[in-house]
């Protein structure tokens, strides 16, 4: 499927609640390969969520595997319909990014250790536990499914945020 051009802030889509998938059919797939594509062909890029791509339903992409943060500790690609964090423990402070808002980076504190649910592409409900980058990730991509941003989440508008050098 093609790669999808990626929403900037300060698109108002960014901001919207994403709606429940009620049926999972083709759409929704096609969803999922357009959003595997477009993450794919982002620099670094570990997630995108529907809502990136101008989609407000409850889909998200997040695979570190190939990453230096989360090569170690990670489920390979996860596609995730419907997802609902269940547990969270631990917090910590980490530098975040996002194709959305390329010119910035920022530091947002995030659970260490998270528990969730959620429908795979086949309609069968996972429970995984996701723990360090690959948590952090996973949470970046639920909290576009609610129209929030790292932005929103930033330490310190001051001191937590900076403009990216190279992308």
């Amino acid at each position: 499927m093609p790669v999808q051009p990626v929403l900037r802030y300060p698109h108002p889509i960014l901001k919207k609640l994403c709606n429940r998938v009620e049926k999972i059919d083709q759409n929704i797939h096609r969803l999922i390969e357009d959003l595997v594509d477009t993450m794919h062909d982002g620099p670094g890029s570990v997630g995108v969520a529907a809502s990136q791509i101008g989609v407000t339903l409850r889909v998200c992409v997040v695979d570190v595997s190939k990453n230096r943060h989360g090569k170690e500790n990670n489920h390979g690609l996860l596609c995730m319909i419907n997802p609902e964090i269940t547990g969270r423990c631990g917090l910590a402070t980490m530098r975040e990014g996002c194709m959305s808002v390329p010119d910035y980076t920022g530091d947002v504190d995030r659970a260490t250790e998270i528990t969730l649910l959620f429908n795979d592409p086949d309609g069968t409900i996972q429970e995984i536990t996701a723990s360090r980058f690959e948590a952090v990730a996973i949470q970046h991509e639920m909290d576009h499914l609610d129209g929030v941003l790292f932005l929103d989440r930033v330490t310190s508008i001051k001191t937590g945020l900076f403009r990216r050098k190279s992308y």
